[in-house]
């Protein structure tokens, strides 16, 4: 689709399953190495971090002009260094997940693409499991779903 893919995240054992999914690149925001060479090279950021972070290292990553999507959210405010936006011209924005019309048209796009995430059902038995695997940082990159119904009838 034209568009360069980098994965950010706080931990290298991320990085394999990134490229295997087809991303272009990837950053380890606890690597300053990793950052320096990716200092002021991204037009948007989509930031799914649900926990407090290093919003201001995001921050260092985007071009002028770029701007950061706000998609997880923070217990805490995030701390947003006015010098980078105002000097820089770089934005934060925030968007909650859409309706059912936007719902779709994600699930007819990545139909279209042929994006498909890794997806496993489970039922309640695996759920102290599955929660051994978020607490190791979910590596593999599955989003877990669980069968409610199939749950009932245990």
């Amino acid at each position: 689709m034209g568009h360069k893919v980098v994965v950010i995240s706080g931990s290298p054992s991320k990085k394999q399953m990134a490229m295997d999914k087809g991303a272009s690149d990837f950053v380890v925001l606890s690597d300053p190495k990793s950052l320096n060479a990716n200092n002021n090279t991204m037009d948007l950021i989509l930031n799914t971090i649900s926990a407090p972070g290093p919003f201001s290292k995001l921050l260092s990553l985007l071009r002028t002009d770029g701007t950061i999507v706000q998609l997880g959210i923070s217990p805490e405010p995030l701390e947003v260094d006015p010098f980078q936006l105002i000097f820089q011209r770089k934005s934060v924005a925030g968007s909650l997940v859409g309706g059912l019309k936007s719902l779709q048209e994600c699930i007819d796009f990545c139909y279209k693409h042929d994006i498909y995430p890794d997806v496993e059902i489970i039922d309640a038995t695996r759920l102290e499991e599955v929660y051994g695997v978020f607490e190791k940082g979910n590596s593999g990159g599955i989003r877990y779903v669980l069968d409610i119904e199939k749950s009932k009838a245990l």
